[in-house]
């Protein structure tokens, strides 16, 4: 019987750090936090990744019914590099750099602003929550941000084409937008904007969620490292290419400057499919995917880090 007192203390050990850990609550995040945090991560992240937007957006825009102009990604560098400059990579930065500090910091305010509405008493949120509240930041920074940039953004890409561009700057592209087309004009392809932000985050925080969940276990509190962070969200950000670029091509056609030629969201969809085919739903997938998956990435651990320092400068518990 003299192994007996260590052997039933091994065997409990483990069971009792289990039973102590229900009684710890999640530290939830204060939506004011995530505001500055998710705006300071998108505008450091869309610094590094703008490059590999600039890319897939004009492979998408090389519709199959005229000539194609690029015969993949490293010519459409190497002609816009020839033909712009290493700075021509960088054409629609400013229009986009100031959308994604506003775009990070609503979705991630929404996101733990609904989370904290629906956590259960432990502050645990599980998967299907997750995907709400990530739907519901996502439809939020869609109608908020992202449809009047992405808007911007892809006419200015797009201009850049043609033989005379008309856009200078993005204040003066802007005020011709709107100046030509109206305040509407900067709404092009709303549905499908919200359609692909909904799906989008929806599918980034319902995998972050449930990735964070099973490295946590029952520790709700559990530090994670940067780098595992990165990993989840590259991951996150994988998911999100693959199910929703369909959705993401619809939405560079319908804000693009030939976007008159579609009545609405579902015939720009039919157009594609008839004149294009299937294939071409999935135009500029590798380069979204390389930029989506390093962009998820960097914003969640920026994000998580600028939190933690928050927390210890902001106190709101």
């Amino acid at each position: 019987m003299s192994g007996n007192p260590v052997f039933v203390s091994r065997f409990h050990r483990p069971q009792c750090l289990a039973a102590a850990a229900p009684g710890e609550k999640a530290k939830l995040t204060h939506p004011g936090k995530a505001i500055l945090a998710g705006g300071i991560a998108g505008g450091i992240e869309i610094c590094i990744t703008f490059p590999t937007e600039y890319v897939k957006t004009q492979l998408q825009l090389d519709e199959k019914a005229n000539p194609p102009r690029y015969k993949g990604i490293g010519d459409c560098v190497r002609q816009t590099v020839q033909g712009h400059g290493v700075r021509g990579l960088y054409r629609g930065l400013s229009s986009l750099l100031y959308g994604s500090i506003p775009k990070a910091a609503v979705r991630f305010g929404m996101f733990e602003f609904l989370s904290n509405q629906m956590r259960d008493e432990a502050g645990k949120l599980d998967s299907t929550q997750g995907l709400i509240c990530g739907l519901g930041a996502g439809v939020a920074e869609a109608v908020v941000v992202v449809c009047p940039m992405e808007t911007v953004k892809v006419k200015f890409i797009h201009d850049q084409t043609s033989a005379n561009p008309k856009y200078r700057g993005f204040f003066h592209g802007v005020r011709e937008i709107v100046r030509t087309q109206g305040l509407r004009g900067t709404y092009q392809g709303l549905t499908a904007t919200v359609l692909k932000q909904g799906s989008n985050q929806a599918i980034r925080f319902y995998v972050m969620t449930s990735l964070k969940n099973w490295y946590k276990g029952d520790n709700p509190n559990k530090a994670i490292n940067p780098i595992v962070t990165g990993a989840f969200g590259a991951i996150a950000g994988a998911a999100s290419v693959f199910g929703n670029t369909p959705l993401d091509v619809i939405k560079t056609r319908m804000q693009g400057l030939e976007a008159h030629k579609y009545k609405n969201t579902v015939d720009c969809a039919v157009k594609i499919m008839r004149h294009e085919g299937p294939a071409a739903f999935y135009k500029g997938t590798i380069p979204r995917l390389g930029r989506v998956c390093l962009d998820v990435a960097i914003v969640f651990i920026i994000y998580e880090e600028v939190v933690k320092v928050l927390n210890k400068v902001w106190k709101t518990e």
